[in-house]
């Protein structure tokens, strides 16, 4: 990756005021991971994660990013339109369009406060969400050919990490699914990530399907390209 790449990336998380970097106050805990369809490059789709990480949630990844049809044709089989993010808890069978509707949703169900000002609505929301993401340019918004995992992948990160999001972005791009196990500043999760990876950096990802296990943004970026890129 280059320096540009990084530089951007880090001002995404600037410009958000470093959302996603830190646990708020979870309140009950989800039974099963929830599913969310979303693409890297779409800002309302930044505020679902955003919240995902405050409130220290997993969630299957299924990325829909433009042109694909892995995941996006099943979205508007059930939601009856192509649009991003949303939300399946299989936990109160819920399912749910709208970044603001998701949000509100999560904080009701798994939080024990409001959300941050910065997660609401308006015009001022939607400016500094949809601004902050402009340095990426088409990053993580465009499909390109793959070969689909038998099972999903999963990563071990935060939001507002920088290298996560270069990471998050080669896995939407492939339309890889995988489990976001978010590990923010303040997360439960913390200890038990640790043990088993040994150090606490992100992005960590598990590949189940190839028994990979790696640190590294840029080495995890080579990984998937080479083992899941396809021609065309």
């Amino acid at each position: 990756m280059s320096m540009f790449d990084v530089v951007t990336a880090g001002m995404t998380t600037l410009l958000r005021g470093g959302l996603g970097m830190s646990v708020g106050t979870p309140g009950p805990r989800p039974a099963q991971p929830l599913e969310i369809y979303e693409f890297e490059g779409c800002p309302f789709c930044r505020k679902a994660r955003e919240a995902l990480s405050i409130l220290d949630l997993e969630a299957t990844v299924r990325p829909c990013p433009k042109r694909g049809h892995r995941f996006r044709d099943e979205v508007i089989r059930r939601g009856g339109k192509a649009q991003f993010p949303y939300l399946i808890d299989p936990n109160t069978g819920k399912e749910m369009y709208e970044s603001g509707d998701i949000v509100e949703y999560l904080f009701a169900e798994y939080g024990t406060g409001s959300p941050p000002a910065a997660l609401g609505g308006g015009p001022l929301a939607t400016v500094a969400v949809v601004t902050s993401g402009l340095g990426r340019g088409r990053a993580g918004s465009f499909v390109r050919p793959s070969k689909a995992p038998a099972q999903p992948l999963e990563l071990y990160g935060f939001e507002a990490s920088p290298f996560c999001r270069l990471v998050r972005e080669t896995l939407c791009e492939l339309e890889l699914p995988y489990l976001l196990r978010n590990v923010a500043r303040g997360s439960a999760r913390r200890p038990a990530f640790l043990e088993r990876s040994g150090k606490m950096q992100v992005p960590f990802l598990v590949d189940p399907n190839t028994g990979t296990e790696m640190f590294e943004s840029q080495s995890i970026i080579d990984y998937l390209n080479e083992t899941y890129s396809a021609p065309g």
